[in-house]
């Protein structure tokens, strides 16, 4: 069975969520309050409330690159990584970790890119050829 994620996390301005999320990510807004928004995260549901975001530090080693834990990503398809890679470089978007083939070659290959929201919460954004291969090993 297939389903959806939830995840809710703090952000620190909700106007410069909106502008991010919904203007440069792509992500449709959903319910709100004067507190907190949804958009939809690529299919699975975010709830960016107004606090403190959590902290994060670069203790995650993943092949050749040391990544922010925690941090909040989706898998997409391809095409679809492609699209939004070239769509943040035309916004200028700084990226931690800019976009790159992971696991050349090897079970698990991917490409994946890190950047931060507005709040500095870490964004990574993975893309495979074939979702069979996701959990490959």
């Amino acid at each position: 069975m297939k389903s959806l994620f939830h995840l809710a996390y703090h952000v620190t301005d909700l106007d410069e969520a909106r502008r991010f999320y919904g203007d440069v990510l792509g992500c449709a807004e959903g319910r709100s309050t004067d507190t907190w928004v949804d958009f939809d995260f690529f299919g699975h549901q975010i709830s960016l409330h107004l606090g403190q975001p959590f902290a994060v530090t670069r203790t995650g080693k993943v092949g050749d690159h040391m990544v922010m834990m925690p941090h909040l990503g989706v898998v997409l398809p391809l095409d679809a990584w492609l699209e939004l890679s070239g769509r943040l470089e035309d916004r200028g978007i700084a990226f931690d970790i800019p976009p790159v083939i992971r696991f050349a070659g090897e079970p698990g290959e991917q490409r994946t890119m890190f950047f931060f929201d507005p709040s500095g919460n870490p964004i990574e954004v993975k893309g495979f050829k074939d979702f069979d291969s996701v959990f490959a090993h």
